[in-house]
């Protein structure tokens, strides 16, 4: 069981839905939280509410303003957090972004932009990290989703950035694990964020159509509690609800029904493309 009193926790995307409760979930537990993020705003506000609320026994937040695209930035960002805290032991690579739009209609930049944010992003900050990490037999934790492992209407670019996490670090875990990093995945289904709110449409705007969900959408802070759980009992996977084990179990036994079904429920999405 790994423990995380005293241990220092780099979380991306952290300044609102899932980051910020992972966020919180830590520091109760008494870990020193390290939240980057892009948005400087929304970090100082998340600072600010931290700070009325921490335990006496927790450092402050530390926060930085992160942009997961940029490999240079990140790597500065780790150098902050190693001269503050003398290394990480966690790294939760949470930072992402969506679209919403058939394939077809959607500029190829846009794809792009959803990869940059989601893999590369995820890469860009385990580059950075990795010796450290290695140095104090820490935890990766990448945050995926049922896109991760099955396809997924009107998100192709999505549905092809958690994919590509997963063959990212289940492949490096064969690499690191003899030196004690553990690498858990993380595959909820719909979480009531802004990610999906906050999704591309095929120009690169907002999306214009509504998200449709399958299942009851469930709260951030229940997610991060789970999440904690998993890391705790070095899990190396983490399907959270049942909306995630069914998908997961659906579409590796009968793939033609799930998706057939997904299409179904989720096809209005795109529908306007």
């Amino acid at each position: 069981m790994r423990t995380f009193d005293g241990r220092c926790v780099v979380i991306t995307g952290a300044a609102g839905g899932l980051g910020a409760a992972l966020v919180r979930a830590f520091r109760q537990v008494g870990a020193h939280v390290v939240a980057l993020d892009r948005d400087e705003q929304a970090l100082q506000a998340l600072q600010h509410e931290e700070s009325q609320h921490a335990k006496t026994a927790v450092q402050p937040l530390m926060s930085v303003i992160c942009d997961v695209t940029n490999f240079a930035a990140c790597a500065a960002a780790m150098a902050q957090v190693t001269i503050r805290y003398g290394g990480i032991d966690v790294l939760i690579n949470n930072a992402g972004i969506s679209h919403r739009s058939a394939f077809s209609s959607t500029q190829v930049e846009v794809l792009r932009r959803v990869m940059d944010v989601n893999f590369f992003g995820a890469v860009h900050c385990t580059r950075a990290a990795i010796d450290s990490l290695r140095a104090r037999h820490g935890l990766i934790i990448a945050i995926s989703s049922v896109a991760g492992f099955s396809p997924l209407i009107g998100r192709t670019g999505y549905a092809a950035s958690k994919h590509a996490l997963h063959g990212f670090f289940d492949s490096l875990r064969t690499e690191v694990e003899d030196d004690g990093v553990g690498v858990l995945m993380v595959c909820p289904a719909f979480i009531d964020t802004g990610i999906d709110r906050a999704a591309l449409g095929p120009d690169g705007r907002a999306a214009a159509q509504a998200r449709k969900t399958t299942g009851t959408p469930t709260q951030p802070a229940q997610v991060a509690i789970a999440i904690l759980d998993a890391a705790r009992a070095e899990r190396r996977l983490l399907l959270f609800g049942a909306t995630a084990k069914a998908a997961w179990w659906l579409s590796k036994l009968w793939p033609m029904h799930y998706a057939a079904m997904m299409k179904r429920r989720l096809r209005a999405e795109i529908s306007s493309d």
